[in-house]
C-alpha cells in the first residue's frame, strides 16, 4: 500500500491534476472567506465552507477520474491485479493519495478562523468541527468517484458519471421530497431499491443465483410486513432515504453548530462501503 500511495501522490503532483485541485479549492475558499468573513463581517467560517460545497461537483471528478480508469485503459491494471499486494492495499493506497491532495487546501483553510480571531470574535469549536466534516464529506465524494472510475476504462465517462452522481447527492433532499408518501407508493419504491441492490450484487459477485435468491427472499419479507401492517409503510421510503442526506449532516455542523455524531458515522460508513465495493469490483476483474 505504501508504494502505491507514494506512486499515486507523485503522479498527482507531477501532473497538473493535483495542483489544479489544490489551487482551485484554495481560491474558491479564499473568495468566499474574503466576501463573507472579512468584508461582510460574519464571525463563523463554517458559513464560508457551506458556500464552497458546490465546487466539489467539478473538482472531485477531475481528481478521481484517472484513479482506476487510466490503469484499465493503459492495461497497467494487469500488473496491479497480479501483484503480490492485496487489492485492498492497492485501493487504499490510491484513496489515501487523493485524500492527501484534498488535505492540502483544507489545512490551508484551517488558518482562516485564526485570521477571523485576529480581527474580532471567532468560534473555533464550531469552525474546526465544520472543517472536519467538510473533509469527510469530500472524502465520501472521492470514494464515490473512485468506485465509478473502477467501473470504466474511460476517464471521460468516469468524470461525467461522478458529476451526475454528485449532482444527485446535492439535490437529494429535493428528490426525496418528490417520492410518494402513501403505503403502496413506499412499497413500490422499496421494491425498486431491492431490484437495484440485487443488480449491484449480481454485478459484483457474478452470481445470478445469489442475486435472484436475494430478490425472492427480500420480496417475500417485504410483502409479509406489508400484509401484516401496511400502515407502517406510509411515508417510510422518504424517511428512510432522507436519513442518507449528506448535506443534512454537514449543515448540522456548519449551520446549526451541533456536533452530529450520527452524521459523522454516516460519512465514515459510506466511505467504508464505497471502498469495499471498489475492492470487490477489482476482485471480480482479477478472477475473470
Amino acid at each position: 500500500m505504501k508504494a502505491i500511495y507514494k506512486r499515486e501522490l507523485r503522479a498527482y503532483f507531477n501532473s497538473m491534476t493535483g495542483w489544479i485541485f489544490v489551487a482551485a479549492l484554495t481560491v474558491f475558499i479564499g473568495i468566499y472567506f474574503t466576501a463573507n468573513n472579512l468584508i461582510n463581517g460574519y464571525t463563523y467560517f463554517s458559513y464560508t465552507l457551506s458556500g464552497t460545497l458546490i465546487v466539489f461537483m467539478a473538482l472531485v471528478p477531475v481528481l478521481t477520474m484517472r484513479s482506476l480508469a487510466e490503469e484499465r485503459h493503459s492495461k497497467t491494471d494487469q500488473l496491479l491485479l497480479t501483484s503480490p499486494a492485496t487489492l485492498t492495499g492497492v485501493v487504499l493506497g490510491k484513496y489515501f493519495a487523493m485524500l492527501t491532495v484534498l488535505a492540502a487546501p483544507v489545512l490551508l483553510a484551517c488558518l482562516c478562523p485564526l485570521i477571523i480571531r485576529m480581527n474580532g470574535t471567532a468560534h473555533f469549536k464550531a469552525d474546526y468541527a465544520s472543517l472536519l466534516v467538510y473533509f469527510l464529506l469530500a472524502a465520501v465524494e472521492i470514494a464515490l468517484g473512485m468506485l465509478v472510475s473502477a467501473l470504466t476504462e474511460s476517464q471521460v465517462i468516469a468524470a461525467v458519471g461522478t458529476f451526475c452522481l454528485l449532482l444527485a447527492l446535492y439535490l437529494w433532499d429535493g428528490l426525496v421530497g418528490l417520492l410518494p408518501t402513501s403505503a403502496i407508493g413506499s412499497l413500490a419504491g422499496i421494491f425498486v431499491v431491492l431490484v437495484f441492490v440485487c443488480l449491484l450484487l449480481n454485478a459484483l459477485s457474478g452470481s445470478w443465483k445469489l442475486a435472484g435468491g436475494t430478490l425472492v427472499l427480500g420480496t417475500a419479507v417485504i410483502l409479509g410486513f406489508y400484509i401484516k401492517k401496511s400502515s407502517t409503510f406510509a411515508d417510510l421510503l422518504p424517511k428512510a432515504l432522507g436519513s442518507f442526506s449528506l448535506l443534512d449532516a454537514f449543515n448540522s455542523f456548519a449551520t446549526d453548530h451541533v456536533f452530529d455524531i450520527p452524521g459523522l458515522l454516516l460519512y465514515l460508513s459510506l466511505i467504508a462501503l464505497l471502498v469495499f465495493l471498489t475492492v470487490q469490483v477489482l476482485q471480480k476483474r482479477r478472477w475473470n
